[in-house]
């Protein structure tokens, strides 16, 4: 039994998970958060004294019907020793059957009692735990069923709705490029310092249409990547390249100090846009100077891993903010200050490098400058289970 629960507690978490991710993360974050008190709330637990005090009328009514044997029985003619035997006969019934009763119920409520424990999705319940062979427990059972269901239905429906937005969002953006494009081109046939000032704030359009589409994709159940072993100084540069006007424009000069033989496992589009959020943000906070130095580190070991870091020289972040610099929509003081902040920027990079399977950290003092450290695994399952 406990094999079977197993499985297919695995099986049912991985279909709610698959819907609830599906269904968006901010939905699935908005009712974890509306329901914290509830999920938090300790567990009724089904203990001796707890069915002793639910049975408490019987064994009263027991206790009462044993009290009157005992009287009326001597009335009758039995003398006291067969007035002990009835009396310990009954007894003996009376804790056996409540005996038998505790443990048939208290299998399926400590059951019951584990998998609320262990579960967070209501769905999966009912497919976990035997029907119970007694009527409190039927109730109980035919009750979680029916929320299963409807939570199921609604699981389903928001998970419909979001995708479709999400359809949207993706089809809306790849539209959107469209004219870009065909206003970037206008610019480059008809060159001037306007024309500059134009292409520098279509720039900016741009790298927030790409934010919002990768943004859409972080929420998705479906993978949109492709794990490949990638030329990392490439990547580097390419992302630089992307942003170059707006590095020019603020004073920032990148440097690289990376192997051009070094290669690092992950999807290239994805580690591009990953490096264009550290770049920019380096740049839009005060930074003259970015450098981009890599090494490998326990290469040849199952923990072997290529770590990437990108130094800049900015006004840096204070200590207090450091901690939730990845966290969605935080701006922290310094992105209060400069007044343009989203705080989309370092959580989508956060979010991309999860699903990528790398590790991302950020170090920074104030007035001094910030390190953000990628690390890439060597471990090449990663590209046999998600390589195209």
């Amino acid at each position: 039994m406990s094999g079977h629960n197993t499985v297919a507690r695995e099986d049912c978490e991985s279909s709610c998970a698959s819907h609830a991710a599906e269904g968006g993360r901010d939905a699935s974050a908005a009712g974890e958060r509306v329901n914290a008190h509830t999920a938090n709330a300790p567990i009724a637990a089904f203990t001796p004294a707890s069915y002793v005090r639910d049975n408490v009328i019987g064994l009263a009514a027991f206790l009462l019907a044993l009290a009157s044997t005992v009287l009326i029985l001597p009335a009758l003619g039995v003398n006291s020793s067969g007035v002990l035997l009835v009396a310990d006969i009954l007894t003996l019934i009376a804790l056996g059957a409540g005996f038998l009763d505790y443990r048939r119920k208290a299998a399926f409520y400590h059951e019951l009692h584990h998998l609320t424990e262990q579960l967070r999705q209501a769905c999966v319940h009912p497919s976990l735990i035997a029907e119970p062979p007694f009527l409190e427990g039927e109730i109980a059972y035919d009750v979680a069923r029916r929320l299963s269901q409807l939570s199921a239905e609604e699981t389903a429906a928001l998970r419909d709705d979001a995708a479709a937005y999400r359809r949207y969002v993706e089809l809306w953006i790849h539209e959107i490029k469209t004219p870009i494009a065909a206003i970037k081109l206008m610019l480059a046939n008809h060159p001037g310092p306007e024309s500059a000032k134009v292409a520098r704030e279509l720039e900016r359009i741009e790298a927030q249409v790409d934010q919002a589409l990768y943004y859409a994709r972080s929420t998705s159940v479906e993978r949109d990547y492709a794990i490949r072993e990638i030329n990392l100084a490439s990547a580097a540069r390419e992302a630089c390249k992307r942003h170059s006007r707006f590095l020019i424009e603020k004073g920032c000069v990148p440097t690289f100090d990376i192997p051009d033989t070094m290669t690092v496992l992950a999807d290239e589009p994805w580690l591009v846009f990953i490096l264009g959020q550290v770049v920019t943000n380096a740049a839009k906070y005060g930074a003259g100077a970015l450098i981009f130095t890599a090494r490998e580190e326990e290469a040849g070991t199952s923990r072997g891993r290529t770590v990437l870091e990108v130094r800049d020289n900015g006004c840096g972040i204070p200590a207090a903010d450091v901690p939730r610099v990845f966290e969605r929509g935080f701006t922290g003081q310094v992105g209060r200050a400069h007044g343009s902040a989203t705080g989309m920027g370092l959580y989508l990079v956060a979010s991309l490098c999860a699903s990528m399977g790398l590790h991302v950290g950020l170090a920074s003092e104030e007035g001094t400058g910030t390190r953000v450290i990628l690390t890439f695994p060597h471990d090449r399952t990663r590209k046999e289970l998600f390589g195209a």
